[in-house]
């Protein structure tokens, strides 16, 4: 009797949150369960043929994911973790990984200012917010358990995903440093797996013409081997009224290689290849403040360039640069993954990776036809890593440990062009500034977790990591200023003249669980995350170089979580609520003029704040009928200072003092929401039409860490629609759909650099974009 309460209270309990909303976490309609890389027996496989008959589903799959290094059903991990397949993937219209906007609780991710090839991502309200390269990001990359150690060449394109794995909160102990607000997994399809090959093509408007294809299987019964790529391209949704040139576009064409061997059940070898070329056009932004030139004589000026402008955006856009300028990538890779079976309860990982990222990218940061803040940035980055994990699994203890080694090299060019900033007595004059930098990272870690579990019911888990970087940093700068101060040309100068720093850090991490029935587990846990220290890389003047270090960034997060599902599998939902004290925040500020009115140019970086954060998530999914599928996430957070180390704020005699100027953290809206509903239709001759459509919100949310009210996005909602029919056998596939479909105007990022010209420039989203595409399986 008591457990018959109890499953009807499960029950109850799910379908509360499920009507509250909340993403995906489990099994995708029509597919089956992942298999993750990470193995505790390197068995053969048996492949899942490409082509298979649609049907509707019954029940709620299993998923099964890798957030603690090693394969376990979703709902058995104490982490808050959601997991998406190709399918789910294809529902969601993701056809990159921003695509996962909405998708998540708590989570912004969004295409990078000003940058066709980088990413922006804040997990919990903890991101990268400065996007140089000198800064590390707050949310770890991984692909196939490779780390991309840059936001640069990270917008990628999903052409060949088995599974997307999001990490929420630190993970600091199997994942490393830079992972405070999270973690990012990309699992690609493992050719022993998938037995045979998919082409598709996508037609919509804006342009949008797309291929992509995947062919895979066994050569022989120890060797199996797969190639994938796609062809993305768009005219771009921004364009030039006067010269009809077209902005914020896509070419990007990528390919992917594996070749996996094994020759027993004890090893497994993996070798990939990939490869990504852009070659895209300027990413246009929209100016929202009054651009203004400065004179370098006291009496003379401001000078208003372009005024505030008003209305709704209409997507249209002017720059400085000429036509052959844009934005170009180069993003390849190699990687050896190998697994040994020792014997039944130990296995032995190694992740050999080699990466090489070259961009020139030119970027129009005051988004208008003036030279302001123009600029070229060439960055030539290339990292080698090596990860050892040695794993055991017995009855009771499940343990991993392991080594960890990247080197890391990121030498960068960069121009600045703004002949329209600077005026002498009134007569404009040219002004370029020149920067040539090299940053060398090495990372070494150790790490251990042990996994015991007590009983039935319960299991305790504690995990440590000891991360050391040690960072070389060189800069050199220089400036011409033409007539008619040509005088004041300066030859290239060393302001920071090769230093080494480095910096260490233990990051615990402890979680306890209980099963309180076959249906439902709840856990507690507490994470440490570390994000390294670094340079200013904005620094241009001797006297900024005479402290250019700043510090790490800390946190500890507490979560307590509940996750539940229905006794028939067709209900399930997760509760998570979580604390974070977050310290050390990196911050580059902008130091708006002195008092003479001319401007400082100048961008200090600082370990400006504290903060605390706490958040409470609700996600699910639920089978409704006999072919209706319901998803969807709803998440609160409350991210503020408790301390924000600035005198613009506490010195009321600065003639940029503004009190109110950090009363909101960036990138960190309190609310956030979607809730998707599919039904399938089983047609008479064996075929399935499914339809689906999703809606997704998100409250009031601030583009930059100096609060500037134009960068400043209110709520907004997003709708989408899709249709799909599926042939008896599965071999053909017709999809259409629609994005942003009420076409809703909306900022997704922003560049504050108001010391340069009062820059304070908006990116926006797609307007309403559709799409039709035609698939084959074989």
């Amino acid at each position: 009797m008591k457990r018959k309460q109890l499953s009807m209270a499960i029950q109850g309990a799910l379908v509360a949150s499920l009507l509250i909303g909340a993403p995906a976490l489990a099994a995708e309609q029509g597919a089956q369960p992942a298999q993750p890389q990470e193995q505790t027996q390197a068995q053969p496989q048996t492949a899942k043929p490409s082509a298979t008959a649609p049907s509707t589903p019954t029940q709620l799959e299993t998923v099964t994911v890798t957030a603690r290094r090693v394969a376990e059903p979703i709902q058995e991990v104490p982490v808050a973790v959601s997991a998406f397949g190709e399918n789910q993937l294809r529902d969601m219209q993701a056809s990159n990984v921003d695509g996962l906007q909405g998708a998540v609780p708590n989570m912004n991710i969004v295409q990078g200012r000003g940058s066709a090839n980088s990413i922006n991502v804040f997990i919990r309200g903890i991101g990268q917010p400065d996007a140089l390269q000198t800064f590390d990001p707050g949310v770890g990359m991984y692909v196939d358990d490779v780390y991309y150690s840059r936001i640069n060449g990270a917008m990628f394109s999903l052409f060949d995903i088995d599974q997307i794995e999001v990490l929420r909160g630190p993970q600091g102990t199997l994942y490393g440093k830079n992972s405070t607000g999270g973690a990012i997994k990309l699992s690609t399809r493992n050719p022993f797996d998938y037995q045979g090959g998919s082409v598709e093509t996508t037609f919509g408007n804006f342009g949008r013409a797309e291929g992509r294809f995947y062919y895979g299987g066994k050569i022989s019964d120890t060797v199996a081997g797969s190639i994938a790529g796609a062809w993305v391209t768009n005219n771009g949704y921004v364009r030039d009224a006067l010269t009809s040139s077209r902005y914020n576009d896509d070419n990007t064409r990528a390919l992917r290689a594996k070749l996996s061997f094994q020759p027993n059940d004890s090893f497994n070898a993996t070798l990939s290849f990939d490869y990504t070329d852009q070659d895209a056009a300027l990413t246009m932004g929209r100016p929202t403040a009054p651009l203004i030139a400065t004179d370098m004589w006291p009496g003379y000026g401001p000078y208003v360039l372009q005024p505030t402008p008003t209305g709704t955006w209409d997507f249209s856009a002017r720059t400085s640069f000429g036509p052959d300028k844009g934005q170009d990538m180069t993003h390849k890779g190699v990687s050896l993954i190998m697994n040994w079976n020792i014997n039944d309860a130990w296995l032995l990982k190694s992740i050999t990776a080699w990466r090489k990222l070259d961009t020139a990218s030119y970027i129009d940061i005051d988004a208008s036809k003036y030279e302001l803040g123009d600029v070229f940035v060439g960055l030539h980055q290339r990292q080698w890593s090596q990860e050892l994990q040695l794993q055991y699994h017995g009855e009771s203890i499940k343990a991993i440990f392991g080594a960890y080694y990247l080197n890391e090299r990121l030498p960068s060019h960069q121009e600045a062009y703004a002949d329209d900033l600077l005026r002498y007595k009134g007569v404009p004059f040219t002004f370029l500034r020149t920067i040539d930098d090299d940053l060398r990272t090495t990372s070494t870690a150790l790490f251990a977790n042990i996994d015991w579990s007590i009983n039935d019911a319960w299991s305790l888990a504690a995990g440590l990591r000891y991360s050391r970087d040690r960072k070389y940093y060189f800069r050199t700068t220089s400036a011409y200023f033409g007539p008619p101060l040509s005088i004041f040309s300066a030859s290239p100068q060393a302001v920071i003249p090769g230093i080494h720093h480095s910096w260490g850090a233990l990051t615990p991490s402890f979680s306890l669980k209980y099963k309180f029935s076959e249906n439902m587990m709840g856990y507690f846990s507490a994470n440490r995350g570390f994000k390294s220290g670094g340079f200013n890389g904005r620094a241009n003047s001797q006297a900024e170089s005479n402290n250019p270090i700043f510090d790490p960034e800390f946190v500890w997060t507490y979560e307590v979580g509940l996750k539940m599902q229905s006794s028939d599998h067709r209900l399930q939902g997760n509760i998570t609520a979580f604390h974070s004290n977050y310290r050390d925040f990196q911050a580059r500020v902008s130091e708006v003029v002195q008092n003479g009115g001319v401007p400082t140019f100048a961008f200090p970086v600082i370990n400006a704040a504290r903060m605390t954060i706490d958040g409470f998530e609700l996600e699910g999914t639920a089978l409704l009928g006999k072919s209706t599928t319901l998803t969807g996430q709803l998440s609160w957070m409350n991210a503020r200072y408790k301390q924000f180390v600035d005198l613009r704020v506490t010195d009321p005699t600065r003639p940029d003092y503004n009190p109110h100027i950090h009363d909101h953290v960036p990138f960190a809206p309190d609310i956030t929401g979607r809730i998707a509903l599919q039904h399938g239709f089983d047609l008479s001759n064996g075929s399935l039409l499914s339809i689906g459509g999703d809606v997704s919100y998100r409250s009031e949310t601030w583009l930059s860490v100096d609060n500037r009210p134009n960068l400043r996005q209110s709520g907004y909602a997003l709708i989408g629609l899709f249709g799909v029919w599926d042939s008896p056998q599965g071999s053909w596939q017709a999809r259409a759909g629609v994005r942003n479909l009420t076409n809703k105007t909306y900022m997704t990022e922003g560049q504050e650099f108001s010391s340069v010209g009062n820059i304070q420039t908006a990116y926006f989203g797609w307007p309403r974009n559709w799409y039709v595409s035609l698939r084959y399986n074989f």
